[in-house]
């Protein structure tokens, strides 16, 4: 063969063999997809890894910088996500306190699955010791939100775009607003099946099934498909131990429910009494409230539940109960005005499936 065609033949070989090389290269460069990387904040927390983020949120007045305090603890193992957030309402400070224990407790270290800890979600509010924000909007009422809204609106949707998307459940915690006290209860959708098992799951004294009102996390949560509670006790601006001591173990009994943390085995445990009725007992005449009874107080239909009157104790008027039932929360403010919400009572006509015994226990 001439030696023309020999050196022909050599190239073309040798370009092929480049070719071959160059698309094994091609396909050794090409990774297999694993899971998406777990993203809060921006940053990238991987499994058995705790981070402390700042959500940025706005500026004061004084252009200083204000962020929503996060944390986030990622089991080795994998598992749901829960978030647990607190002072929505900015001087419901219970919640905080709860969120502070379960995240210092040494059971994070066998957690399966990711917490994330939201201790202040309205920080404007909690630097002011109000319920709202600097607009004087409620931002209970401003989800799902928007980008281009008012304060609240947009810090609305950066909560759910950063926090609640990402998790499989969800915990609220709140307190009485105002004056008002309220018995530590779970409010829940009960429809679901599975926001029911969390509630029953939680421990409180009793479960009110509660109607989701417009604007709410509640409502944003279950259009995302997210079974999420509402657990409500004590008052605003104060911490109360059997409040926050009954709100951290109920915190830990929904992780161990959803597989979160390993079970414990319990002797004679109840589920807890339910309410699907509850009303307020309003004031007949302004005046000077003396209280009658308290929170938790099983009342019956005809009974006194407090005194109005005058400076002086003349011009008396009872506030009388019209139905057999729980007392959930009182308004702890003597001084009402006619129409002042003063007594929530859960109604046994409608629909309580508890007895007063239950209650004891749940007491003791």
């Amino acid at each position: 063969m001439p030696l023309n065609l020999i050196l022909e033949k050599r190239k073309k070989v040798s370009k092929a063999k480049s070719k071959t090389k160059s698309k094994s290269k091609t396909k050794s460069k090409v990774k297999p997809k694993g899971p998406k990387p777990f993203k809060v904040c921006g940053q990238v927390v991987e499994r058995g890894e705790r981070k402390r983020l700042d959500l940025f949120v706005g500026r004061t007045y004084d252009f200083g910088e204000m962020h929503i305090p996060i944390e986030v603890i990622r089991g080795k193992q994998p598992g749901p996500c829960l978030f647990v957030s607190a002072a929505v309402h900015g001087d419901e400070i219970n919640g905080t306190e709860i969120i502070r224990r379960v995240l210092s407790s040494k059971d994070m270290a066998h957690l399966k699955g990711t917490l994330i800890g939201v201790p202040i979600v309205n920080v404007f509010g909690f630097n002011n010791k109000s319920r709202y924000l600097p607009d004087g909007r409620d931002l209970n009422r401003c989800f799902p939100g928007s980008e281009k809204g008012a304060l609240a609106s947009r810090m609305a949707r950066l909560f759910l775009n950063e926090i609640v998307k990402k998790c499989t459940h969800g915990i609220d915690l709140h307190t009485g607003s105002g004056f008002r006290e309220n018995l530590p209860q779970i409010r829940a959708c009960l429809e679901d099946s599975e926001t029911k098992k969390l509630a029953l799951a939680f421990g409180s004294h009793v479960v009110v099934d509660s109607a989701i009102r417009d604007g709410s996390l509640r409502e944003a949560a279950r259009r995302l498909g997210i079974p999420m509670l509402l657990y409500e006790g004590g008052r605003s601006l104060s911490f109360d131990k059997k409040v926050i001591g009954l709100g951290v173990n109920g915190v830990f009994s929904v992780m161990r429910s959803i597989g979160m943390l390993d079970r414990k085995e319990r002797k004679n445990t109840k589920s807890p009494p339910v309410s699907h009725a509850t009303r307020w007992v309003r004031a007949s005449q302004g005046g000077l409230l003396r209280l009658k009874k308290g929170l938790g107080d099983w009342v019956k239909k005809g009974e006194t539940l407090g005194i109005l009157s005058d400076p002086f104790g003349d011009n008396m008027a009872k506030i009388i109960c019209d139905q057999d039932g729980l007392v959930l929360g009182i308004n702890n403010l003597p001084l009402v005005n006619q129409g002042d919400a003063l007594f929530h009572i859960a109604s046994s006509g409608g629909g309580v499936s508890m007895r007063k015994s239950d209650l004891m226990d749940f007491y003791n």
